[in-house]
C-alpha cells in the first residue's frame, strides 16, 4: 500500500510539473512574439520542456558549444529549460557585446550553487551588477590586486619560485631518472604565493582536517553539478529537493561556513602587533568602519575568503587554480613543440646569463617568453567559457534582439581558435604575437582568457607576472626530458571536466639541471 501510494505521488508530481512547464513555455512564447521588434539569434532546434539541454556535453561544454556555433553562427541562442541563453563564439561579436553593450552584459546569474556558497552573491566574482559589486570590487582591487600591491608582492613571488627551483634541483641531483609531477608542483607554488600575500601565512602550516577537505571537494562538485532550479526556476527547486541536491548544498555550506569561521578566529588568535597587515586584517578594519555605502559584515569576509581560498588552496579546489593550469598547459605545449622550447630557452639564457635566477626585471627583455604565455592562453584558456554573465536589460546585438535575464556564455576557447582572426588557428605558434600589441586585459578581443569590460578579472597583472616568472625559471634552470620510451606525439592534451580546464593526465617529465659551462 505504501509503495503504491508513493508511486502515485511521484506520478502526480510529474504530471503537475509537466502541466506547469507547458503553461509557462506557452506564456513566455506568446509574450516574446508580441513584444519582439528584431529577430532572436539563430540556434538549434529545441525540444519541449528541456529546450537544448540534451545537446550539451557537461564534460567539455566549450567543445560542444563551438560545434553548434559553427552550424548556427557566432551569436547563438539556446533554451536551457526555461532559461534563455546566449553563446558568443567570435572576437567580432565579443567586441560588440563588451564595448557597445558592456552595461547590458555586466551582471551575473543567480545560479543556486554559486549563490549559496557566496553568501548570496556577497563576493566579487559572483555578485550581480550594482553598487554592492562595485564596492566589493574596489575593496579587493585596492587592497590586494592594484599595481602597487602586485609590485610589493614581488619578493614573495620570487622567493616561492626560487624554492620551487631548489626543490626540483635537489630531486634531480639525487635521482636523475626521477620524474617531476609538474601538475602538483605548480599547484603548490601558486597556493604558497597567494596564501602568503593574502593571508600572511605559508601553506606549510597544517592542512585542514579531512572532513573540511571533503567539504571543499564536494563544493567543487556542487558548483559543477546540474541543478534543476537554475533552468526551471522554483519548479526545479522542488525537483532538487527530491533528488537530494538541495540538502547536499546546505550541508556543504554549513561545513564550509564553520571552516571559514575557524580560519578567521585562528588568524585573530595568532596575530601579533608587529605582524604586517594582511588582507584579512584589511577586511576586519573595514568591517569596523560603517561610514561606507556598503558595510563589510562577517558574511562579506567569508564570501571573499571563499573566492580567494578556493581558487588557490592546495589539495582542495584543484580544478579552479587557473595559474597552475596555465603553467602545466604551457609546459605541455612546449614538450610537444621542442623547437619552440629551444627558442624560448635560448632567449632566456641569453638575457639572464649565469646570474642563476630569472627575476621580474628580466621579464621585460623576454618578448618570446611573453608570446609563449599568450599562445598558451589562446589555445588553453583556464576558464574556457569564462564565468557566465547575465543581461541586465534588452539590447540589439548584431541585428538580433537580446532580452533581459538571459544567461550569457563567452566561449574564450572558441574565440582563441577563430580562423577569421588568425591563420593556422589550431597550431601552437608563439610568433603570431611578436611585434603585435595584443594584451591580456580584455582590450584585444581575439584573446580573452581573463574576460573584458566591467567584469574582466582584476587580477590579470598579478597572474601574468606569476606565469611569466615561473615559466621562465623552469626553462632557464632545467632541460626537460620525457620519460623513457615516450615521444612528443605521446604527450596528450585531454582535459578534465570542470569549471577550469586542467590537464587530465598529470605532466611528469624528467628535469635535468642545465650545464652552465
Amino acid at each position: 500500500m505504501n509503495a503504491s501510494m508513493s508511486s502515485l505521488h511521484i506520478c502526480l508530481l510529474s504530471l503537475s510539473l509537466f502541466i506547469i512547464f507547458v503553461f509557462l513555455l506557452k506564456h513566455k512564447k506568446n509574450h516574446a512574439s508580441n513584444t519582439a521588434t528584431h529577430p532572436a539569434p539563430p540556434g538549434p532546434q529545441r525540444l519541449p520542456l528541456i529546450g537544448n539541454l540534451h545537446q550539451l556535453d557537461l564534460s567539455s561544454p566549450h567543445h560542444r558549444l563551438r560545434q553548434l556555433s559553427q552550424l548556427h553562427g557566432p551569436l547563438m541562442s539556446l533554451k536551457l529549460g526555461l532559461t534563455p541563453a546566449l553563446v558568443i563564439s567570435s572576437a567580432k561579436t565579443a567586441r560588440e557585446a563588451i564595448r557597445a553593450h558592456d552595461l547590458e552584459f555586466s551582471s551575473r546569474p543567480s545560479l543556486a550553487g554559486q549563490w549559496k556558497l557566496s553568501y548570496g552573491g556577497l563576493d566579487m566574482a559572483f555578485a550581480p551588477y550594482g553598487e554592492h559589486w562595485r564596492q566589493i570590487r574596489r575593496i579587493c582591487v585596492t587592497n590586494l590586486l592594484n599595481p602597487k600591491k602586485v609590485q610589493s608582492s614581488r619578493p614573495i613571488c620570487e622567493d616561492e619560485v626560487s624554492k620551487m627551483v631548489e626543490r626540483i634541483s635537489i630531486s634531480a641531483a639525487a635521482s636523475p631518472s626521477q620524474t617531476v609531477d609538474l601538475s602538483e608542483t605548480l599547484l603548490s607554488l601558486t597556493a604558497s604565493i597567494i596564501c602568503r600575500i593574502a593571508f600572511g601565512r605559508n601553506t606549510s602550516e597544517p592542512e585542514p582536517r579531512a572532513d573540511v577537505l571533503r567539504s571543499l571537494r564536494e563544493a567543487q562538485a556542487v558548483l559543477g553539478s546540474f541543478c534543476f532550479e537554475d533552468y526551471f526556476g522554483w519548479v526545479g527547486s522542488v525537483v532538487d529537493k527530491v533528488t537530494g541536491f538541495s540538502s547536499k548544498l546546505q550541508r556543504v555550506f554549513v561545513e564550509l561556513d564553520a571552516f571559514y569561521e575557524m580560519m578567521i578566529q585562528d588568524h585573530l588568535d595568532k596575530k601579533k602587533e608587529e605582524d604586517p597587515e594582511d588582507f584579512i586584517d584589511v577586511l576586519f578594519r573595514l568591517s569596523e568602519d560603517r561610514s561606507g555605502s556598503v558595510h563589510v559584515s562577517r558574511d562579506h569576509i567569508k564570501a571573499v575568503l571563499m573566492v580567494i581560498f578556493h581558487v588557490f588552496r592546495k589539495d582542495s579546489y584543484r580544478t579552479t587554480d587557473t595559474n597552475a593550469a596555465t603553467l602545466v598547459w604551457a609546459m605541455t605545449a612546449l614538450k610537444k613543440n621542442p623547437g619552440v622550447m629551444n627558442k624560448a630557452q635560448h632567449e632566456i639564457r641569453s638575457v639572464v646569463g649565469n646570474k642563476g635566477f630569472v627575476d621580474e626585471d628580466d621579464l621585460h627583455s623576454l618578448p618570446y617568453l611573453k608570446a609563449v604565455v599568450k599562445e598558451t592562453l589562446r589555445l588553453y584558456p583556464p576558464a574556457p567559457l569564462l564565468l557566465a554573465r547575465e543581461t541586465t536589460q534588452s539590447c540589439i546585438l548584431s541585428g538580433y534582439e537580446i532580452g533581459p535575464k538571459a544567461l550569457v556564455y563567452i566561449n574564450a576557447w572558441a574565440i582563441g581558435r577563430d580562423s577569421e582572426c588568425r591563420e593556422s588557428a589550431e597550431e601552437f605558434w608563439p610568433e603570431r604575437f611578436l611585434g603585435r600589441d595584443v594584451d591580456l586585459r580584455g582590450q584585444s578581443f581575439e584573446l580573452l582568457p581573463f574576460g573584458g569590460g566591467r567584469r574582466a578579472c582584476p587580477g590579470v597583472s598579478f597572474a601574468a607576472v606569476t606565469l611569466e616568472l615561473a615559466l621562465a625559471n623552469l626553462l632557464y634552470s632545467f632541460e626537460w626530458e620525457l620519460p623513457e620510451g615516450m615521444e612528443e606525439e605521446d604527450v596528450d592534451t585531454e582535459a578534465m571536466p570542470g569549471l577550469t580546464m586542467h590537464k587530465k593526465i598529470p605532466l611528469c617529465p624528467r628535469a635535468k639541471i642545465k650545464n652552465d659551462a
